[in-house]
């Protein structure tokens, strides 16, 4: 068997100590790390040979580790050859010497082995090259080394990797030999499910993309994931990564992998949690004078690693935890770190699309053999297009910059030049309260590097002052714009806006669809699910798709007698029509629920257009027993709103809740627990600058710009909230549509087409 590894991973795995210490590290870092790497390499002659792919085999009795990765640079300087190694650094040259850092020695040293032995080289000189970030200068050390010195040394980092290699080696063969035994868990598949399961099965095996419509009740989960597990057991993908946008959706995933493992699989599955939810020590940042996690965190993680994965398949945050409070390592490195192990990462989008957050360990290569399944991918339109845009706030930087004044004048002079830049575009928006261009905002980005210089030394000797948080927070910001800047093409668009006395400067991703195919190339196959991917062909194009990619569009497996459809399209829901539709709906209401006890969600556009309408119902049918989704509810609140939906319900209740809101779609109210939901409204987005700049792109694009900015979505938090009615095969419910767009959307109409009954 052969187990890969790369040589970067290789020396950080076996030689990391000490602390972890990010109290502040520089984040600009790996950013300016690529610019100053070419910035190196284009000076140098044509004795020098940048980014040289290396690779070794190293044969033990059992297995085969395969040991590669990418050197800076070989120089030939007469009879010498030399492996250079390009590092930047915040740290002044006069404090570096060959003592710095011992792992950038042991990179090149092992860079060096494989050069040597495959030119039979006996001697080979290693060039270290610091370059400050700040003044780009450089100090070069170099040392000389045998062959037989570095084959001791690369021997010695191998046969202490061994270990690990055989561990792996081992579970692929026990997981291999589970998945061969595996059956589907359940007796019968249920109408569509095989098809869904055989149509992601040869997807991967076509090493494409998918876009598939399945109704709830199909059992999507299960029927992503068991083709996908089968395709890992046949070497057909390496890595499962099931990502979603909501916390119970990623729940929804554990289950099915649990009941795969009660089957028999054996499958290493993680679901990863964000920093802030699972850290122990809330107000710190990494300090290890203030985490005992964080001292010493490098000494125990391996140890640590070793008894987690040699004793759970299934992953939890309270797994991680547990393990994490009996090695006393930090929860969520730990996390990450434990992801290279497992066989599948559950984890939300921004881990695999957001350029800010995503898991960069994996995504080193170009091509990789990861499957990667994205449940209720309708989200992912939104979502891409905040991951991928950047913005940022005039007042931000004038607070900062009075803040600094007299404690650091060069910060507050950077600041204010930047705050200047703000006065002049702010200018451009007199005349409409905005301004929109088509090209980058160019001469913001010198200012806002000087800024970023300046703020790299000040954040790092300066951890504890009382204004390092505000300015760390800005520094992220202004981070995020120049990253954003390296994508910018004509799919996005920069405008200014006029926000009260502050000024917004935003970098807008209009059309997202080039970012996350590029980032599901990176992987071998896509599959891209909801029970709302329609029309089909608005989600295929706006989410990365092209002509040879798959489509599967799946009818529900209930009984459409189950479930009844009243249109009132006489009622106009209309902004300007609002204020006379308040007692209309309210009386839709109860006649909609009169007839049988029982619970329902009434669905709004709005929060101000559902508390209109709340404060007439209550005040004209008190007898109803009612509650009202409120805006930012916790956790726990949002789960006792869902326990007030009881099975068999002895009297009425009726919510009142928003549409694309927290429960208009992923909660499960099975049985009696719902019995009717009614709609107000399709649900469109909210007029506004950037759903305008939406529509006018893409008219001159397709001449679809209103479908693509309000009616597709709109109709997509329609068909969530239709959505929740009808759990089961026994469910049976109804469904009242308000306003007269439903009457005239005959494509909408269609969608619906053969679900309207009259029975009930």
């Amino acid at each position: 068997m052969n187990i890969k590894i790369s040589v970067r991973n290789l020396v950080e795995f076996i030689l990391r100590s000490g602390d972890i210490n990010s109290t502040y590290i520089g984040r600009n870092r790996m950013t300016e790390g690529t610019r100053i790497h070419q910035l190196v390499q284009k000076k140098m002659d044509k004795n020098y040979m940048p980014e040289v792919t290396l690779k070794t085999e190293v044969e033990f009795e059992d297995l085969i580790l395969t040991v590669g990765g990418r050197a800076d640079g070989i120089i030939t300087e007469k009879e010498k050859v030399i492996i250079d190694e390009i590092k930047s650094t915040t740290t002044s040259l006069e404090k570096i010497d060959e003592n710095f850092n011992e792992l950038h020695w042991a990179q090149a040293k092992c860079y060096a082995y494989i050069h040597s032995m495959d030119n039979n080289l006996e001697r080979i000189d290693i060039q270290l090259t610091y370059v400050e970030i700040d003044t780009e200068e450089i100090k070069r050390i170099r040392n000389t080394y045998t062959y037989k010195e570095l084959e001791k040394f690369f021997k010695n980092l191998t046969d202490r990797y061994y270990i690990w290699a055989d561990l792996s080696r081992k579970w692929i063969r026990t997981r291999d030999e589970s998945i061969k035994k595996l059956q589907f868990p359940f007796d019968n598949y249920r109408k569509g499910q095989r098809k869904l399961s055989v149509g992601i099965y040869r997807t991967i095996e076509q090493e494409k993309k998918l876009f598939a419509q399945a109704p709830t009740g199909i059992g999507k989960t299960i029927s992503t994931i068991f083709p996908s597990v089968k395709a890992i057991g046949e070497s057909k993908g390496e890595k499962i990564f099931y990502l979603t946008a909501k916390t119970i959706t990623r729940t929804v995933a554990e289950d099915s992998f649990n009941i795969l493992k009660n089957k028999g699989l054996r499958f290493k599955v993680i679901t990863l949690t964000a920093k802030d939810k699972i850290c122990f020590c809330k107000e710190s940042s990494c300090n290890p004078d203030e985490c005992e996690f964080a001292k010493g965190h490098f000494d125990r993680i391996n140890d640590a690693i070793y008894d987690l994965i040699t004793n759970e398949d299934i992953i939890s945050r309270e797994t991680i935890e547990k393990y994490s409070l009996k090695h006393k390592v930090c929860p969520f490195e730990f996390s990450l770190d434990i992801s290279i192990w497992a066989d599948s990462v559950i984890c939300d989008y921004n881990y695999v699309f957001d350029p800010k957050a995503k898991l960069k360990r994996f995504f080193i290569e170009d091509k990789n053999k990861y499957i990667f399944l994205i449940d209720e991918a309708h989200n992912l339109v939104d979502r891409s297009r905040d991951m991928f845009s950047a913005e940022l706030f005039k007042n931000d930087f004038l607070e900062l910059k009075r803040l600094f004044k007299d404690i650091e004048p060069k910060m507050a002079k950077s600041l204010d030049k930047i705050n200047r830049y703000f006065l002049k575009i702010k200018k451009k928006c007199e005349n409409n309260d905005y301004f929109l261009e088509k090209e980058e905002p160019e001469d913001i980005f010198y200012p806002l590097k000087g800024f970023v210089k300046k703020a790299d030394n000040w954040l790092k000797e300066n951890g504890d002052k009382k204004e390092h948080k505000d300015l760390l927070e800005l520094y992220f910001n202004v981070l995020s714009f120049l990253r954003v800047s390296e994508d910018y093409d004509d799919r996005f668009v920069t405008y200014t806006e006029l926000q009260g006395k502050n000024v917004k400067l935003k970098m807008f991703c209009l059309d997202p669809s080039y970012l996350l195919s590029t980032t599901l190339g990176s992987g071998l196959s896509s599959i891209l699910f909801s029970a709302t991917l329609s029309p089909i062909d608005y989600y295929k194009d706006i989410l990365g798709g092209n002509e040879k990619d798959n489509v599967m569009i799946l009818d529900s497996p209930f009984d459409p007698r189950n479930l009844k459809i009243i249109i009132k399209d006489s009622i106009s829901t209309k902004y300007r029509d609002r204020k006379y539709s308040y007692e209309k709906i309210a009386n839709v209401i109860y006649d909609t629920t009169k007839y049988k006890e029982g619970n329902y969600i009434v669905f709004f556009p709005s929060y101000k257009y559902m508390e209109d309408v709340y404060d007439v119902f209550i005040e004209k049918f008190p007898q109803f027993r009612t509650m009202v989704q409120e805006i930012g509810m916790k956790e726990e609140e949002r789960e006792e709103f869902l326990k007030s939906f009881k099975q068999n319900p002895t009297n009425t209740l009726i919510a009142f809740a928003v549409m694309g809101g927290i429960f208009s779609e992923g909660i499960d109210l099975k049985g009696d627990r719902l019995t009717g939901a009614i709609i107000v409204g399709i649900g469109l987005p909210k007029i506004c600058l950037e759903r305008n700049i939406i529509r006018e792109y893409f008219n001159e694009k397709n001449g679809l710009g209103y479908e693509y900015a309000y009616m597709y979505p709109g109709m997509n938090k329609v068909l969530q909230s239709m959505g929740r009615v009808i759990r089961t095969e026994t469910d049976k419910g109804i469904v009242c549509l308000i306003g007269r767009r439903f009457g005239k959307w005959g494509q909408f109409r269609h969608i619906i087409k053969g679900k309207t009954t009259n029975k009930y």
